[in-house]
């Protein structure tokens, strides 16, 4: 543990059906409660029994981006998980299990074996589950909280089975806290208490409610992993909300009923991965050519085709550059954590109102599966809205209206379908300014030329509404780390930790994708030392895409790519090996996941 601030992680390891989401859950309100900053990551595969699953939470005083290099105490469902872990337990850990059906091996000096007589302690009870209770009675002696924390939770988990469920539970984990007391040495260090309650969520929820703040009134999905958590929460809270929720039967679907939803005016969102969003593109072109303000929200998984469903990557990002064919504007935004995404929708909602064109969100599974805690002070709940020129009430002018007009800044009012006197036409052929296809008339060169510059003077004024990429750090260092999306957390933790190593470092996360801030990107890092470039994908997209609009060229690389997220150490360890004189660091197995 660091000694200048509380930092403990907790794993839960076990097989699908073994129950290990309950007792994180668990884990995790006491530590939010208590006032306290928390991440949580699930190595999980997709399969419904069996396999190995690991669940990960730290918990910290201070705000944690990821889930950390190390585990202080293990959770053991099973004889696998012993097997995988025990071998990277560290001196000062704990290693809790059920000693009647596990065995543990040979652990280091110092890893503290907590094994404890389940079927004794349960009165013999058959419930295979009751581990995971028991297991959570000893945390509440290792850790040093007061069981009648554990004893207030486990009531309102189990009350709705019957009181006789909740006093059986609660006998366990109170036999199991007494045994440990009699048996196993606590953590000399005490949880402190942070200034006030924390909630907690995953990014696919916090999508889902910058979607309803920022005004979102139809969603269409159909569920695909990681995506689906967004779909569940609109589905959940729909009919309060008032949001038309539509599981449509294929992301083809999916897109065009969105575009047709915000063709009426509707703020309207869509997500899927990649192998949806693939099947998306077509509908993402017709966005582009009927001037639609549409959100798509990608989460991606690992790749090509179906891939890896419950893994993270960042491998999609010139599929959402090269979506559709054709040139149009869109605008791609990749936010940095949960908090951001929620922050990012209402924002990208404003703009693809202003310049009416398709918007997309690219998050991952790390971002949208990981849970974390946030102040509820944080979260702005009444964002600005901003419809652009969005006409909704008849005008007596008299003028005809042109859906399509040629405006100075290429952006034409646009008019609720049905209203008085703004009948027009919305097709996906090129089109006059009234909306009459010119492939209907004849291949005109003059308009077609015309349609073209029109759309593309749309966001000439773009970068007045959307905020340029700072370094973080101090401004002069030996090493400058440049990520995007996801990659915020762990970058933002290996520059604190090059830095307890003599080696100053600073972070440049990169969030707006389209438009792409060429100067200023250029100008920060035409003046550093050394660039590197950190990215969850085997070649480096985001490097090619910022080479294609910048001409720069970056010292190293350190990626990732089977399919687990970086730790901090994997990127201080990748910093010092280049400083070593590698040219590039493709970042092993996971340590823990072997």
């Amino acid at each position: 543990m660091n000694s200048d601030k509380y930092d403990f992680v907790i794993s839960i390891g076990g097989a699908a059906g073994q129950g290990i989401a309950a007792p994180g859950d668990v884990l995790a309100w006491i530590f939010v409660r208590r006032g306290l900053h928390l991440y949580t990551y699930n190595a999980y595969q997709s399969i419904i029994r069996g396999g190995h699953i690991f669940l990960t939470f730290r918990v910290s005083t201070e705000k944690v981006y990821n889930h950390g290099d190390k585990t202080d105490l293990l959770i053991c469902l099973n004889q696998d998980t012993m097997d995988r872990h025990l071998k990277h337990m560290e001196p000062g850990s704990w290693v809790i299990y059920n000693s009647d059906t596990i065995k543990p091996g040979e652990a280091q000096d110092g890893v503290e074996l907590c094994g404890i007589p389940v079927k004794e302690l349960s009165d013999n009870n058959r419930n295979k589950l009751v581990q995971n209770t028991g297991a959570l009675g000893v945390c509440m002696h290792i850790l040093g909280l007061d069981f009648g924390i554990l004893e207030d939770i486990l009531t309102k988990q189990f009350i709705r089975k019957g009181q006789t469920v909740v006093d059986e539970n609660i006998g366990v984990a109170r036999a199991a806290c007494d045994y440990a007391v009699a048996n196993f040495t606590p953590c000399s260090e005490a949880i402190p208490e942070g200034e006030k309650p924390q909630a907690w969520w995953s990014g696919n929820e916090a999508l889902a409610m910058g979607g309803a703040c920022a005004g979102v009134k139809f969603y269409a999905a159909y569920p695909m992993s990681p995506a689906t958590g967004v779909l569940h929460w609109m589905a959940k809270y729909a009919r309060d909300l008032g949001i038309m929720v539509r599981q449509v039967e294929d992301e083809i679907g999916v897109a065009t009923m969105a575009i047709g939803a915000a063709a009426t005016g509707t703020r309207a969102m869509c997500a899927t991965s990649g192998g949806g969003f693939a099947l998306m593109t077509e509908a993402v072109g017709s966005a582009g050519m009927m001037e639609i303000p549409v959100v798509m929200i990608n989460v991606q998984r690992a790749g090509p085709s179906t891939g890896v469903p419950t893994k993270t990557e960042q491998g999609d990002l010139w599929q959402m550059l090269g979506a559709s064919q054709g040139d149009f504007p869109r605008i791609i935004v990749a936010p940095k954590d949960a908090l951001d995404a929620f922050n990012t929708v209402p924002e990208l909602f404003n703009l693809v109102d202003r310049y009416q064109c398709p918007g997309i969100i690219i998050s991952d599974l790390l971002i949208s599966e990981g849970r974390s805690s946030v102040d509820p002070d944080d979260i702005n709940f009444h964002p600005n809205i901003d419809l652009g020129e969005l006409i909704t009430k008849h005008s007596t002018n008299g003028d005809e209206y042109l859906r399509y007009k040629n405006t100075e800044s290429g952006i034409s009012p646009r008019a609720v379908p049905g209203l008085k006197g703004y009948v027009h036409v919305m097709a996906t052929d090129e089109q006059d300014e009234d909306g009459v296809l010119i492939s209907d008339e004849f291949t005109n060169p003059v308009k077609r030329r015309m349609m073209v510059e029109k759309r593309g003077r749309k966001m000439q004024d773009i970068f007045e509404h959307v905020a340029a990429p700072e370094i973080e750090g101090p401004k002069e260092a030996d090493v400058t780390l440049v990520g995007w999306g996801s990659t915020y957390g762990v970058i933002h933790e290996a520059v604190e930790q090059l830095k307890t190593e003599g080696i100053t470092a600073n972070h440049l996360p990169i969030k707006w994708i389209v438009p792409f801030h060429v100067k200023e990107i250029m100008e920060i890092l035409s003046n550093c030392k050394k660039v590197i470039m950190v990215e969850n994908n085997y070649s480096g997209q985001f490097y090619r895409y910022m080479r294609s609009e910048t001409g720069l060229n970056v010292d190293t690389h350190i990626r990732k790519y089977d399919g687990e997220p970086f730790m901090p150490h994997q990127v201080t360890n990748g910093v010092k090996e280049i400083l070593d004189g590698e040219t590039e660091v493709f970042v092993p197995e996971h340590k823990i996941m072997v």
